[in-house]
C-alpha cells in the first residue's frame, strides 16, 4: 500500500538579523549606543590608573607623614624654649615639612607618565585614547587636582595643630590662605613641572634626577660661590631657588629682595606652562 504524500508545509520566512543603532542590513550591532569619548572618559581612566597603583599611595603617604611629623616635631622643639609664643611666627614652622615633602610630589608627577615609558603601558593607554593631547592634559588635571588637595588639607591640619600647640597669636588671613592654598598650588605645580620633564625625558630615574637638581642645585651653588665678581649671580641663585621661594609664601625668605607674596607661584606657573608647551610637542611628534 503506498503512503500518500505530507501535505505541503506553509513558507515561513527566515528570522530577520537583530537590528541596533544604525546597523547595516543583516548585521547585528548592540543596542547600546555608540559615542565619542571625550576628555571627561580621559580623566576617568587616568583617575583609575593613579588611585590603583602601589607607588601613589607610598608617595603620597610619605608625604602626608612628612608634613604632620616635621611640622609638629619643630612646634615641639619651639614649644621648649624660652621664646615669647606671640613672637613665635606659627605658620611659617610648616616650611620644613612642605620642603622634604616636596620631594615625594616631584616623584609621584615623574611616574605618573615616565612608569609608562618604562613599563610599555603608554602603548595600551595611547590605544584606547589616540588623542595624546586630551591623555597628557587628562593625566595633568588628575594629578594637579589630587597634589593640590592633600597638600592643602594636610597643610591646613598642620597651622591648626601647631597654633594650638603653640598657643600663639592667631595668624592674618592672607598669611593662613598663602600657607595652606598658596602652599598647595605651589607644590601642585612644582609636581606638574616635573610631570612635564617626565613626559619629555621617558625615564623614570633621569627625571626625578633632573627634578632634585631643579629644587637643590641653585642653591647648593650660590653657598659655595665665594668670589665677589660672581656676588649678583649667587644673589639672584639665592632668590629664585625653591627653597627661598616656599619660604617667601611663608613670609621667611632667605634674603631681603627677591619674589614675595604670590610671585613665587607666579615664576614658577609661568616656567611650568612653557615645560608642559615642550611636553605637548615631544608627546606629539616621538614615536612611543
Amino acid at each position: 500500500m503506498t503512503m500518500p504524500p505530507p501535505p505541503p508545509q506553509a513558507y515561513q520566512a527566515p528570522p530577520k538579523p537583530q537590528q541596533g543603532w544604525g546597523a547595516p542590513a543583516g548585521r547585528y550591532a548592540s543596542p547600546i549606543p555608540v559615542r565619542t569619548p571625550g576628555l571627561g572618559d580621559a580623566i576617568a581612566s587616568e583617575w583609575t590608573k593613579i588611585r590603583s597603583v602601589r607607588s601613589t599611595m607610598w608617595t603620597l603617604g610619605v608625604m602626608i607623614v612628612l608634613l604632620l611629623g616635621i611640622g609638629l616635631l619643630v612646634a615641639f622643639v619651639v614649644s621648649l624654649s624660652d621664646a615669647p609664643a606671640e613672637d613665635v611666627p606659627v605658620l611659617t614652622l610648616g616650611f620644613f615639612g612642605v620642603l622634604l615633602s616636596s620631594i615625594c610630589v616631584i616623584t609621584l608627577g615623574v611616574l605618573t607618565i615616565a612608569s609608562e615609558y618604562g613599563t610599555g603601558m603608554i602603548r595600551t593607554t595611547l590605544t584606547a585614547c589616540p588623542s595624546r593631547a586630551r591623555m597628557l592634559i587628562a593625566k595633568s588635571v588628575v594629578f594637579f587636582l589630587l597634589a593640590f588637595t592633600i597638600t592643602t588639607v594636610t597643610t591646613g591640619v598642620v597651622g591648626v595643630l601647631q597654633t594650638a600647640m603653640l598657643d600663639g597669636a592667631t595668624p592674618d588671613t592672607g598669611l593662613w590662605v598663602r600657607s595652606t592654598v598658596g602652599i598647595g598650588l605651589y607644590v601642585a605645580t612644582l609636581g606638574l613641572l616635573s610631570l612635564a620633564v617626565g613626559t619629555i625625558v621617558r625615564h623614570s630615574a633621569g627625571a626625578i634626577t633632573i627634578m632634585i637638581a631643579v629644587v637643590l642645585l641653585p642653591l647648593v651653588l650660590a653657598i659655595f660661590m665665594f668670589s665677589p665678581s660672581l656676588a649678583s649671580v649667587q644673589e639672584a641663585l639665592f632668590e629664585w631657588s625653591i627653597p627661598n621661594q616656599i619660604g617667601a609664601i611663608y613670609d621667611v625668605s632667605m634674603t631681603s629682595s627677591g619674589p614675595t607674596g604670590w610671585e613665587p607661584l607666579w615664576a614658577l606657573l609661568g616656567v611650568t606652562a612653557v615645560t608642559m608647551g615642550a611636553a605637548f610637542m615631544a608627546l606629539d611628534r616621538r614615536d612611543v
